[in-house]
Order: structure tokens, then sequence, then C-alpha cells
């Protein structure tokens, strides 16, 4: 009794708004899925768009333009039929997903759940969708269709889709990376399927889109709730493979959490009764990643599609010889290759011979361009020109962060005459705090490090040389006491609290919204929480006029946590 659908997990990079190269792609995976007899082929959350459209879905001319994108998919189409993700446009706007088969739409499905919190806003542009649900029979398989945040209810679409007769549901998703998410998922998805006793085939998105990053990850598991097939992370994928459909109902009457109730939704029959071929080979398991490497994977694949979606070259940053700018060389590097990569060391009166030696050592490991441009004389220039102004006042920060503003009157320079994109090295933990100059380090267009705290900078370093089997970046980096070099002797942790108190509270304070009062009871000092915390909410303004940066945890600064710059609320 058993029916056997061949699916193709088709998890694609697209780019927003390139709607004719979005279909492209399309086309070119839908082939490679027909090429294998599939009967169906699955693709992420508004494919055609790129995600998220924001509020380009707001021109009128985009939205149509859209629906001739997907026109253009649907007359491509054959036996294998297409479920592809869209902007539909009927009384409001809808982020929908339409089935192409044979030359033709002929069913669409609307989003039901619309996610409103972190850095998702869909209720701003689209309506939820309300209209009966309707199942496509495949392969005498019926199917359900069903976007992102709809599989995430335990008692919405999923359940009401089977309640009415699915067997399978197909869940389109935009699901930006965070830490560890890819194990969230899976765990959700098989519980959903499990308690629904209906397989489920998940195909996410892959590629970086401004500070969000797409993993791919895409899988099936079937009624169960086992794996049945599984995509890798960080790249595009097709995955063909097949999904044998048992009778429901035998499950369901077995089962106390799939006694479903509800009447049998309409049928659109696709295609005939599943067909007899040759089964597929059996798929080799993907590798899991470690949770270090995802986040490796994560920055290079959101700077790389940074670099090349917006259409720069080469990129520049500032090399130190310290532990921050080495990783972004070290990133850049990974993501574009070592030829685009131009490090300029900037040394002062101020920097130590081993940071000038650790820097020029580091870009010899990584083959990258390097050059030194001092900065005394234009710093002896400033303080002179200013010095009139400060007399009777003694130096202070001021004339510490006119040396990290020349550094970035330097790189920008070079952008503008050369077309270079300058990539910021300033990690998490120093932008919450405010530990990074304004106009200095802050200048440039792309943060790389602006969602990693400094511990994982340091985590990431060595994994990347344990990776290499050698050290590409320097130890002498990895072990120095972390310093700004604006000073005589500087160190990290005579304006800051030690990185391995610091960062805990700041994850605490930033990513869970803990108050003082919860931090200092899990057993931090509570002057240096109430400092920490002060030091966060004071530094808002600054974070605001910094470059985007990928995301990687589960709040970073922007659209995940939007709080005001006036503000007197000190919990």
């Amino acid at each position: 009794m058993a029916r056997r659908v061949r699916i193709a997990s088709c998890q694609i990079n697209t780019t927003v708004g390139d709607l004719d190269g979005n279909a492209d792609r399309i086309v070119a995976a839908l082939r490679t899925a027909a090429d294998a007899d599939c009967d169906l082929a699955v693709f992420p959350e508004l494919t055609l768009t790129g995600y998220p459209p924001e509020d380009l879905v707001l021109r009128p001319g985009f939205v149509a333009a859209n629906r001739a994108a997907l026109e253009k998919v649907a007359a491509r189409t054959g036996r294998t039929a297409a479920v592809v993700g869209f902007v539909d446009q009927g009384r409001d706007l809808y982020n929908a997903a339409a089935l192409c088969v044979d030359g033709a739409v002929v069913g669409v499905a609307h989003k039901r759940i619309l996610p409103n919190y972190g850095v998702f806003d869909e209720a701003r542009t689209y309506a939820p969708g309300v209209a009966p649900f309707t199942l496509y029979e495949v392969a005498g398989v019926k199917v359900g269709i069903t976007v992102c945040e709809d599989a995430w209810s335990p008692t919405g679409p999923v359940a009401q889709l089977a309640a009415g007769g699915a067997e399978l549901v197909l869940n389109l998703n935009a699901s930006p990376y965070h830490r560890d998410k890819d194990d969230e998922r899976l765990r959700l998805i098989s519980t959903r399927a499990a308690d629904n006793s209906c397989g489920i085939v998940y195909v996410n998105l892959v590629g970086g889109q401004d500070e969000l990053v797409f993993d791919g990850g895409s899988f099936a598991v079937d009624a169960n709730g086992h794996l049945v097939a599984g995509a890798p992370q960080f790249v595009e994928d097709v995955r063909c493979f097949d999904l044998e459909v048992r009778p429901a109902y035998r499950k369901r009457s077995l089962d106390p959490r799939a006694r479903l109730q509800g009447e049998d939704h309409p049928v659109v029959r696709v295609s005939g009764a599943s067909r007899a071929r040759d089964p597929l080979a059996a798929l080799e398991p993907v590798p899991s990643l470690s949770s270090i490497e995802e986040v490796y994977r994560a920055l290079t694949l959101g700077l790389g599609d940074y670099v090349r979606k917006n259409g720069f070259g080469d990129v520049v940053l500032g090399l130190s010889g310290g532990v921050d700018s080495s990783l972004v060389a070290m990133l850049a590097a990974d993501a574009l290759g070592p030829d685009r990569v131009h490090g300029v060391l900037m040394p002062s009166r101020y920097s130590s011979d081993h940071s000038v030696d650790d820097a020029a050592l580091l870009a010899a490991n990584l083959g990258i361009d390097a050059r030194t441009i001092a900065i005394e004389d234009g710093h002896r220039a400033l303080e002179g020109m200013l010095g009139p102004h400060f007399e009777g006042r003694p130096a202070d920060l001021t004339e510490e962060n006119l040396q990290s503003r020349i550094r970035g009157v330097v790189l920008m320079g070079l952008s503008n005459k050369l077309g270079w994109l300058v990539l910021t090295t300033s990690n998490k933990s120093e932008s919450a705090v405010g530990y990074a100059t304004l106009y200095g380090d802050t200048a440039g267009g792309f943060a790389v490090l602006k969602d990693v705290p400094k511990l994982v900078v340091y985590e990431l370093c060595r994994w990347r040389n344990q990776r290499a089997g050698h050290a590409l970046i320097p130890e002498n980096v990895l072990v120095k006491a972390p310093s700004a070099e604006l000073r005589p002797d500087q160190r990290d942790d005579q304006s800051l609290p030690p990185y391995e108190i610091l960062d805990p509270i700041l994850e605490a304070f930033v990513e869970q919204d803990r108050s003082i009062a919860e931090i200092v009871e899990a057993g931090f000092d509570p002057e240096v929480v109430d400092r920490v915390v002060r030091l966060v909410e004071g530094a808002e303004y600054k974070r605001r006029q910094t470059a985007p940066g990928v995301r990687i945890t589960i709040k970073a600064f922007g659209k995940d946590r939007r709080l005001p710059i006036t503000n007197r609320y000190r919990g």
C-alpha cells in the first residue's frame, strides 16, 4: 500500500530583486529535478523575489514583475511539478507559494502565520492567508503546501491540513541562521510530522542577504518524524530522493496525538498514481558541522555574498596585529580569495614591534597584499592643529581616538581611490559597550564581526588554525593581552572587565533581556553589572551609525534589538 513520491529539495541562493536571475536559477534546478524523473521540485520561500524583499513589495511594478517571472517559470515546467515562493496580489499582498506543472500555475497557497518578531516584520507588508485549504494529489499522495512559520504552530496549518486529509506537507522556508538553529528546526519539524502522522519536506534558502545568512540544511521526515533525507548547510544543493508514504489512517488510529478532527479538503489532481521505477541510490549522510564551524561558514558566506551581490571587487582592512583584524583578514581570504584582500599596517608611536611583526606574518601566511602607511606624521599634524584649542586640558581619550580616526581616513581614502570595500574589525563585545571609536575603527562598509563576541573570536581563530594544521594566525596574536595600542602599555582590561566576565553579562542582558537584578543573582558583581549595563545603553547612538554585519546569535544589534537612543529607563 506504500506509494513512492520522488522529490527534489532545491535550496538555491537567490538575490533580492533579481527576478530574472532568480527565475533562471529556479529553471536550472528544475531541469536537474526533471532529469531525475522527480514528481515534485520544492523551492524556498519567496524564491522569485529573494528574501526578505522588504518594502520592494510596496512597489506595484515590482509585484507585477514578480508575477511575470512566475509565469516564465511555470511555462518551463513539464511533468515535474515545481513549488515556488512568490508575492501574490489580491485584495492584499500575500507571501505565497505556487504549484506549477505542465506549463501552468495550477494552485496557490498563502502563508497564514506571519512572523512579527526579531528580524521579521511581515505583518507590515503582507496579509495572512485565509482562503480554504486545498490539497494536491501527486503520485497518488495528497499533498499540502505551507510557508515557513506555518509549520511552527502545533495547532496551525500543518495540523489543519493533516486533519483534512494531507499525507505529505511541503514547507517552503527562508529561515535565517543563528548558532545551533539547525538542531532546533529538525526537532520541531519531526515533532510536527509525528504528531500529525504526515511526512514533511522542509526546504530552506541558502545565501547571504545584508545582515542575514540563510544556511540551507533542507531535510525531509516521514510520518513518524524520522529523517529520510538531508542537505548540507551553507551551499546550494538540489537533492533528489524517494519518500514512501503509507496510509495514514493506521498510524492515526493507534496514535493518541493524531486522532484528527476535520472535514476533507478539496483535492486537485496534479499527476497520476505512483509509478513503478527504479529507486534512486541511497543518499550519502550529510556530515554535521560543529557549532563553531557553523559560525565560521556563516561568516564567510555572509561576507562573500555581500561583496558579490553588491558588485564590490576587492576589500581592504586595517591590520593591527590584534586578534580581531587577524580573524577578519582570514575570513575575507577564505570568502573571496587572498588576491582580493588588502591589509594595511598603520603603525603609530604606540604600536609595539611585535604587533607590526604579527600583522606582517599573518599577511604572509594568508597570501594577501600588505602595505604599510605610517600615521605618525598625520597624528602629530592633528595634535598641532587642535593643540591651541585643547590648551590647559590634559591628554585623554581625545588624543587616543585621533589615531583611530586617522586610520579610518586612510582606509576610506584607499576605498574611494581604488574601489575597495572597507571591512571594519570591531566585535560584538566592543560594540556593545562602546569600546570602539566612532568614525575611526567603526568606519567602513561591512562589519564582519558585528555579532561575534570576543570569546567567540578566539574560538574561531583556534578552530581555523586547527583545521589548517598550522598557525595561520600567529600564536602570539592569540596569547597576548588584547590592546588598542593607543597609549603606552594599554590593555583592554584597564577599561573593561575581563572578557570571560564581560561576555556572559552581555549575553544575559542583550540576548536574553535579563534585568540587572537577575544577572547579579546569577553570581556577577553588582558594580560590574551596573557599569556594563550603563555602557551598553549609553552606546546605542554609536551602534546606529555602524555598518551592517553578519548575524550569528539569537539577537544581534539592529533589527533584532530596536531600542530608542533617547531613553532614561535604567532597570
